[in-house]
């Protein structure tokens, strides 16, 4: 049995239906992010978990037990929120306390504990300081600490990192998921970042106007998007769409919706791949080779219309009859450059495109 079950939920605002029957599980101590587009119906279901707003069907169960009838400060979810909702009159150790402090904690205990999680968060030596006189990055484990504090049964964590700077919220990210990986506590992290979901999460359930479109691990959303949402939501992806309309052996003559043939490998024994059945070519920018030789053979022509240099990476843009293909290449020191306006022929594997019929 799962330590996080969610079952069937459902929730309508006005006739607007905001989560249509999804089903969530996740495993003791593990780290699931909720991830899509704004609107999605993420953002409901955490707070439908933390009790903050009722289901109109399903049920929530936390180690077994089932948790909708009983009021959040019952629950026993720790939450952080997107603007942290810190105190600003109080200190961080009254910040920290103030949840023990509603359950009636002796003050030595509650000193105790406010220390140990102070300690957790890497804060030892704020505890007199006011929110004001923290950084983005300090304000978010003083909110980090005080979900913590209370020992949660499980964690919720509301785009918790979006109000930081790039710099800051990589940092952060590392560091939020070696202090969850310690503590040991099951998370759900709510994001739009796709590269976030990717670097913190165990497992990731990709939502689309209220339902769940996918789960898996980060891999396995990456690798095996279950359709073109997917595909093109996490991370960059090139599509073909088309009809086969010769196989043979492991190469396939692929005919495009906007007109034009190509030659593309195949899996010889990939039965999805047949004469006449119209067929989606999803292929990552990394996994495209760009050279300027087997113009009679192998590849796909393209022209290089243009450039963008990021240090590590060249990303070229190459027209494909009518198509623009997105291709990134690592700038190693033996790496072929190219310029604006060349000829060339794009390569990749079979392995390396995945193959959707929506």
């Amino acid at each position: 049995m799962a330590y996080l079950e969610i079952k069937n939920l459902s929730k309508s605002f006005h006739g607007n239906q905001v989560l249509d029957h999804i089903d969530i599980e996740v495993e003791k101590g593990a780290f699931l992010s909720l991830l899509g587009p704004s609107g999605c119906g993420k953002t409901t279901t955490m707070r439908i978990v933390a009790g903050f707003e009722r289901q109109d069907e399903g049920t929530i169960s936390i180690d077994g037990k089932v948790i909708d009838r009983l009021p959040a400060y019952k629950r026993n979810v720790g939450m952080v929120f997107q603007s942290y909702a810190l105190f600003p009159h109080m200190t961080v150790a009254q910040n920290v306390a103030y949840g023990l402090e509603q359950r009636k904690m002796s003050r030595s205990d509650i000193r105790k504990e406010v220390a140990k999680a102070l300690e957790m968060v890497r804060l030892t030596g704020y505890e007199n300081r006011k929110p004001k006189q923290l950084s983005g990055g300090q304000q978010q484990r003083v909110a980090l600490a005080r979900a913590l504090v209370i020992k949660p049964s499980l964690l919720l964590l509301d785009e918790s990192l979006s109000a930081l700077d790039k710099n800051l919220r990589t940092a952060m990210q590392i560091e939020l998921r070696m202090i969850q990986k310690e503590v040991g506590i099951t998370t759900v992290f709510v994001t739009h970042d796709q590269e976030e979901a990717m670097t913190l999460s165990d497992r990731i359930a990709v939502m689309k106007e209220g339902k769940i479109v996918q789960i898996g691990s980060p891999q396995e959303i990456y690798e095996k998007p279950v359709n073109t949402f997917v595909a093109g939501f996490i991370g960059h992806s090139n599509f073909l769409k088309g009809t086969v309309l010769e196989k043979s052996g492991d190469k396939a003559v692929f005919q495009l919706d906007s007109g034009g043939k190509l030659v593309v490998p195949v899996e010889p024994s990939d039965s999805r791949v047949q004469n006449g059945k119209p067929l989606i070519l999803s292929i990552r920018p990394e996994r495209i080779r760009l050279t300027q030789d087997d113009f009679a053979n192998t590849g796909v022509k393209g022209t290089i219309k243009f450039i963008t240099y990021v240090g590590s990476l060249s990303t070229y843009l190459v027209e494909v009859m009518g198509h623009e293909l997105k291709v990134q290449q690592q700038n190693d020191a033996d790496a072929r450059a190219f310029r604006q306006g060349d000829e060339v022929c794009l390569h990749w594997s079979a392995e390396n495109q995945t193959i959707l019929t929506e």
